[in-house]
C-alpha cells in the first residue's frame, strides 16, 4: 500500500499485516490519501494527483523547502528580501509568479542556483 500525509507531506509504504489499523491511526491525526491500495495495483508516481499538484507549483513547492531547510520563516525571508509575507506566501502557493530579478535575488540569499527558482 502506498499511502500519503498530506500536512505534512509524508509518503509510506506500508506492507504487511495490519497495515488497514496502521491508517486507521494515523487518519486519526492527519488527512491521508491512498494512492494504490496494493503493490499489484501500483502506478508511475508521475499519474498520481499529487505529483501533478506537486509539478504544478514546483517553484513555489521549491521555494518553500528550501526556505525551511535554511530555518527560515516566510516572515524572516520576507524582512530579508524587504517585501511583505503575504508575497512569499502567495509565491510559495502559485498564487504569484516570482519575477526573474526576484527569483535571483531569492535564490543568492537561500543559496541555490538561480535557474532553479526562475525556469
Amino acid at each position: 500500500m502506498l499511502a500519503l500525509v498530506k500536512n505534512p507531506r509524508i509518503e509510506m509504504s506500508i506492507h504487511g499485516e495490519h497495515t488497514d489499523e496502521l491508517i486507521d491511526w494515523i487518519r486519526e491525526k492527519f488527512e491521508v490519501s491512498i494512492l494504490t491500495p496494493d503493490k499489484e495495483d501500483s502506478i508511475a508516481i508521475e499519474e498520481t494527483n499529487f505529483w501533478q499538484e506537486m509539478q504544478s507549483n514546483r517553484i513555489g513547492n521549491l521555494l518553500a523547502a528550501t526556505r525551511l531547510k535554511a530555518g527560515l520563516t516566510q516572515a524572516q525571508l520576507a524582512r530579508k528580501l524587504d517585501v511583505r509575507q503575504n508575497m512569499i506566501s502567495d509565491y510559495e502557493r502559485g498564487r504569484r509568479r516570482l519575477s526573474p530579478a526576484m527569483g535571483k535575488k531569492i535564490a543568492k540569499l537561500l543559496n541555490i542556483a538561480s535557474d532553479r527558482l526562475t525556469k
